[in-house]
């Protein structure tokens, strides 16, 4: 794997490492707690952060809106346990993936359903600022339910 993936997945660890320490303070039953009745649940919200490295490796790999439609009803999370089983199998995977592509593959453009573009190293950091964002509402959703979690969001 080169340099800047390498230092690209010791982020990615290091956030997927702290979302872990902010969900061991919950419960299953936290799951349904919803800040604002047009956003996602605090279950909605941890169940799209265990499934984004691989939604979007999906995406980068222009998968289809039904097919990623498919791939999110399927792939339920119910509890804080699962979520982090599913954020580190996912990231696992994301890896393995990124360590099969050669320096061309890195350079190569894909585009997603709805018309993004980018190199895979591009998606790559894409995934990295899509799991830290999701990590922050995580953390304030959390400060909001009175169970500050104080866990380091960086290094």
């Amino acid at each position: 794997m080169n340099e800047a993936c390498s230092r690209i997945f010791h982020h990615l660890e290091w956030v997927a490492g702290s979302v872990g320490e902010i969900t061991s303070y919950l419960k299953a039953e936290d799951f349904d707690y919803r800040p604002d009745p047009e956003k996602r649940s605090l279950g909605e919200l941890l169940s799209h952060i265990a499934l984004i490295c691989e939604a979007d490796a999906r995406i980068s790999d222009e998968a289809t809106e039904k097919e990623m439609t498919d791939y999110y009803l399927t792939s339920k999370i119910n509890s804080p346990e699962e979520m982090r089983a599913a954020l580190r199998a996912n990231l696992e995977g994301l890896q393995q993936r990124y360590e099969g592509y050669t320096e061309t593959e890195l350079s190569e453009t894909t585009t997603s359903w709805w018309g993004t573009t980018d190199t895979r190293l591009g998606w790559l950091v894409q995934i990295l600022t899509h799991i830290a964002h999701h990590r922050g509402q995580l953390h304030s959703m959390l400060v909001r339910m009175g169970k500050d979690p104080a866990v380091h969001l960086f290094e």
